[in-house]
């Protein structure tokens, strides 16, 4: 297995983080949404991406890096550097980067998606351009068809924003695609003039690949045929590569139970309907891909490209959704504009190899995300480093605000930040993480404290898990340490109350302890 390179000296440390604040680099976190762990080919996918894989062969990639499992919740704790239950759906009592960057003279921009209902022109944005919901159509996310065009599948019509300018609906011209589109004004910004001599924190966060499976027709005839042989074959070949490219060790990750149909149950059509599905998904990871390729060869014409940290991650794992609601034209191609498909349950499973799970659940295959960080000034590792050290979303803002130095300040009447700073990891250094990690979203119940993980499921058995032996989850040790177990259980139920969680189940434990 290839090591995180920890060697690197202490000195040379220390001198790497306290000049970060002098350089103040420009920041940008890109953001994919319901990605699989696996999708990449830097992280065993077949799905061709060149530019990622060129900024993680010139960068880190992070092996535990973790999300909270779902869309909104992500960005509340990536933009704020708090867990989200501090917060609502609205990001009401805390500090966005927007807020945080810009007095400290950064230029802030955020283009894509943003799945809440404010503006975040009004939240420390110079400009933002994007949508206040959750999911669109790519091709025409308004209300009625354009000329010689089928309506456009799907029922919700959000909110566009464009600085302060509010259009509901959007309706854009013909030639419109949501990845293209986010793409095409970060870049519009980047050349802008006008104070360009600034840094700048750009969040550009794309809805793809997210459903409905919506892709260019060239994108998906390049991987025409590539899925027929299904979801176990594809699934066990990413996790070879993975083991190949030491991004795993057989022995502490073994691939985890198959949690998908039999793919040869499947009908002659159901097998080539499932193999499109996968087709168009492939594309929409490829043309992000292409996109990024797009932003990253304009920084570099700009000479900016150095002096520039680019995080890439995920917002939650592979989504197992189907879901039934809107409309569609049963008849348009799919991946058209009339077109509502998605991938399901199957192929999420396949696609977070080697994890468990998927989206919204609380084992490894919903809250972990493959992470990427290039910055060719700042980084004092060895190219293409893998770290396995334990981080989260919570750690962007302390990360930010090291950067920006101390003109980036956080308000004091505000919640202490959640998350620490990721900065030694770019020098080679361990995260000294003083409290655990917590995670709760839907049912799902989580806390991992230094290389053990409790979890567990509504009001299920609470299940423990040594990572740093069985990264898949696949061997539950609580019977086998009860102590640490309850120890563990305490922890999260004392975090719980304090984030005034309001579980039934939990409610009823502590009624017992009273009693």
């Amino acid at each position: 297995m290839k090591p995180f390179f920890s060697y690197v000296g202490l000195l040379a440390s220390i001198l790497t983080i306290s000049s970060y604040a002098a350089k103040r680099p420009n920041l940008i976190v890109i953001l994919a949404d319901d990605m699989g762990y696996s999708d990449l080919g830097c992280y065993g996918g077949e799905i061709k991406t060149p530019n990622l894989d060129r900024l993680a062969k010139n960068g880190i990639r992070y092996t535990q890096a973790y999300n909270t499992s779902k869309c909104w919740t992500t960005r509340i704790s990536l933009l704020t550097g708090l867990y989200h239950h501090r917060s609502d759906r609205d990001f009401s009592n805390t500090s966005l980067l927007g807020e945080i960057l810009k007095p400290a003279g950064y230029r802030t921009w955020w283009a894509g998606k943003h799945h809440a209902n404010f503006n975040p022109h009004d939240r420390g944005f110079d400009h933002f351009s994007g949508f206040l919901g959750g999911a669109i159509n790519f091709w025409n996310p308004g209300d009625r068809a354009r000329p010689g065009e089928d309506a456009p599948a799907w029922g919700a019509v959000y909110t566009w924003a464009f600085d302060e300018k509010l259009l509901k609906p959007f309706l854009p011209p013909k030639g419109f695609f949501a990845t293209d589109a986010f793409t095409d004004w970060s870049i519009t910004w980047l050349e802008q003039k006008e104070e360009s001599a600034d840094p700048f924190f750009l969040f550009l966060s794309y809805n793809a690949p997210h459903w409905p499976l919506h892709a260019h027709p060239e994108d998906i005839a390049k991987y025409e045929g590539t899925y027929d042989a299904g979801y176990e074959t594809i699934r066990k070949a990413r996790y070879q590569r993975q083991l190949e490219m030491g991004l795993f060790d057989r022995e502490t990750v073994p691939l985890s139970d198959p949690e998908h149909e039999s793919w040869s149950s499947l009908s002659k059509r159901e097998k080539e309907e499932e193999a499109l599905r996968m087709e168009i998904h492939a594309a929409m990871v490829d043309r992000m891909d292409q996109n990024i390729g797009r932003l990253v060869e304009r920084l570099e014409e700009l000479g900016k490209l150095d002096q520039t940290l680019i995080f890439f991650l995920v917002d939650n794992g592979a989504s197992h959704e189907r879901p039934k609601r809107g409309t569609k034209n049963p008849d348009s191609e799919w991946g058209s504009v009339g077109s509502f498909e998605a991938i399901g349950q199957s192929w999420a499973n396949a696609i977070n190899s080697p994890l468990r799970k998927w989206k919204v659940q609380g084992l490894e295959g919903g809250i972990c995300t493959p992470m990427i960080a290039h910055w060719p000034e700042g980084l004092r590792v060895p190219k293409g480093s893998i770290c396995r050290e334990p981080c989260h979303l919570i750690d962007f803002v302390p990360t930010f605000m090291e950067l920006a130095g101390q003109e980036a300040s956080y308000p004091r009447n505000l919640s202490p930040l959640d998350g620490i700073s990721l900065t030694p990891t770019f020098v080679g250094q361990k995260l000294l993480r003083q409290k655990p990690l917590f995670f709760q979203y839907g049912g799902w119940q989580a806390i991992r404290k230094g290389s053990w993980k409790l979890v567990r499921q509504k009001t299920g058995p609470w299940q423990l898990y040594d990572l740093s032996k069985d990264r898949t989850e696949t061997q539950n040790l609580a019977s086998t340490f009860p102590e640490r177990t309850q120890r563990m259980q305490e922890q999260w139920e004392t975090w719980a109350t304090g984030m005034e969680i309001p579980f039934e189940d939990f409610k009823t434990i502590r009624k017992k302890k009273r009693e």
